[in-house]
């Protein structure tokens, strides 16, 4: 991956994880400006992926959400219902797949034992 791809990448993730504390505990862009004391517009930027925080707004914005610095970086875990379905329907193919092949090796297996058991002998 591209510096620039990672660059865009951590910018995603941290707009996404700012906008997503907040609102989990529903709060505004114009109440969260008015506790950081940062413009409206500033906030939007920054959920927008057009400007990007200084370390001291960082700061503020890991003391008003109670969070570890990190908790801005990471990607989100939940999927949607339809991702579910897709994960669920993906995951009980796999395992009937591997059900399958294991039970077809434990076939040819015995298969061969048997028929290994059954040659005549060399004389």
């Amino acid at each position: 991956m591209a510096i620039e791809d990672n660059e865009i990448y951590i910018r995603y993730l941290f707009a996404k994880n700012l906008k997503k504390f907040r609102e989990d505990i529903h709060m505004s862009q114009m109440e969260l400006a008015a506790i950081t004391d940062l413009s409206h517009n500033f906030i939007n930027d920054i959920e927008h992926e057009k400007k990007w925080p200084s370390a001291g707004t960082f700061a503020k914005l890991v003391k008003v959400f109670k969070t570890e610095p990190h908790c801005f970086f990471l990607p989100e875990l939940k999927l949607n219902i339809k991702d579910t379905d897709i994960f669920k329907a993906e995951l009980a193919n796999s395992i009937a797949l591997a059900v399958n092949e294991k039970i077809d090796r434990h076939f040819i297996d015995t298969y061969e034992n048997e028929k290994e058991q059954n040659k005549p002998g060399e004389e």
